[in-house]
């Protein structure tokens, strides 16, 4: 399972480890996973996300997985968001 959020495409990023005496070690900063289920109000569906903690407040301000989804570039969602995406586009295009 990569370690990269579904929604906003934030993933592990490589820095230092500092010592006191300015000693440098390479590591990873990995982001803050969560798995969590977002309902979509357009499809009357829930889906189970891996979603970073950023992400999720994302969602919140903008106000629901259907209106994150609509503002969200196609290249930073995960293949299955990306389905979630089109599948919120059609409905709305039917009704």
């Amino acid at each position: 399972m990569s370690r990269v959020c579904e929604l906003t495409g934030k993933g592990p990023m490589s820095g230092h480890n500092v010592s006191h005496a300015n000693n440098k070690t390479k590591r990873r900063f990995l982001p803050n996973l969560n798995e969590v289920t977002l309902i979509s109000d357009r499809l009357g569906q829930s889906f189970r996300l891996r979603v970073s903690a950023a992400g999720l407040r994302s969602v919140d301000h903008r106000g629901g997985l259907d209106a994150f989804l609509e503002r969200a570039r196609d290249e930073d969602l995960s293949p299955r968001a990306l389905r979630i995406k089109r599948a919120i586009a059609r409905s709305e295009a039917s009704a």
